[in-house]
């Protein structure tokens, strides 16, 4: 098994967040950096590659939360969510 290539952050790339609320704030980190304009080109490469990681984690806990809420109808019954998008 070969190690993983680090990050700007010294966390390999395939490191899985322990929530949404580290992963966006990790995810806000990077971005500032990258448009602060002072990285390597290795160093972005490896921060977007990260960021990209990130972003999907954040997306897959998004939709997985989303599948979970409950709306309270006119009856007071518990009714899946529904998104406008269906």
């Amino acid at each position: 098994m070969t190690p993983s290539k680090a990050n700007h952050t010294n966390k390999p790339v395939t490191d899985k967040p322990e929530n949404f609320e580290q992963a966006f704030a990790e995810l806000e980190s990077i971005v500032a950096q990258m448009e602060s304009g002072q990285m390597t080109l290795e160093t972005s490469l490896a921060a977007y590659q990260r960021g990209n990681a990130l972003l999907q984690f954040c997306q897959q806990s998004l939709a997985q939360v989303e599948q979970q809420v409950q709306l309270l109808n006119e009856r007071n019954q518990l009714v899946q969510f529904k998104s406008n998008d269906e």
